[in-house]
């Protein structure tokens, strides 16, 4: 018990001078994403979203340093597609003459909404004390996925969201290219794309995420 205590004073005390010189910071961040799904077989539309989420970092020389980040981020996609009615999983019924209608294909706007608590670690390169460049692998773990199927036909009054978490992978895995820029002494903003390098989806579809974001910090 007194080795342990020791240890924990020590690992205190450690980071305590760490943070004060700057070696260790950390903060929260939040941004703007525009999320889209990319692949052969996939729609390329996107939509706006958002994340935030909290930073480490630690300076392993002036021009190094690593910083890891756990995020929620909202991510997803939103583009207009013909889909046949039957295929939509557990689709509610709608009335005789329209069912009719529906039995079939039919134009919709489809949004796709895939949540993710994404933990990208980044190392990053100080072109200058204000400015680095960005680069490292990203794990994302799916809490929430969903799909909204709209009819875009004014005579048809079809709006459906169907639940695709047990179709989706849990986990995603992708590649982070960036760039920080100290616009004072603890803020920050950011500049980022992810791409996934993992399908969304367990069935056959050659689908990925990707994330194009704008985020300031705080720095502690």
């Amino acid at each position: 018990m007194k080795k342990i205590t020791i240890a924990l004073v020590c690992m205190i005390m450690a980071i305590g001078a760490a943070m004060a010189q700057k070696t260790f910071t950390f903060g929260p961040k939040i941004g703007v994403d525009y999320t889209h799904f990319w692949g052969k077989d996939t729609k390329h539309g996107g939509q706006l979203n958002y994340q935030a989420g909290v930073f480490f970092e630690y300076r392993l020389s002036n021009e190094f340093a690593i910083a890891p980040e756990v995020v929620f981020a909202a991510q997803g996609g939103k583009y207009d597609a013909v889909v046949d009615y039957s295929n939509i999983i557990h689709a509610e019924a709608p009335s005789s003459s329209i069912h009719t209608k529906m039995l079939g294909d039919f134009e919709a706007s489809v949004t796709n909404n895939v949540n993710y608590i994404n933990i990208p670690v980044m190392l990053k390169y100080y072109v200058t004390p204000s400015f680095s460049i960005d680069l490292g692998p990203q794990l994302g773990i799916n809490v929430y996925s969903k799909t909204t199927y709209e009819a875009k036909n004014k005579d048809l009054d079809i709006k459906k969201t169907v639940d695709y978490k047990d179709n989706t992978k849990t986990v995603d895995v992708g590649v982070a290219l960036g760039m920080t820029y100290n616009i004072a002494k603890d803020v920050f903003v950011q500049g980022r794309y992810t791409m996934g390098m993992t399908k969304v989806y367990k069935w056959d579809s050659d689908t990925y995420n990707g994330n194009a974001q704008i985020a300031i910090g705080y720095r502690f």
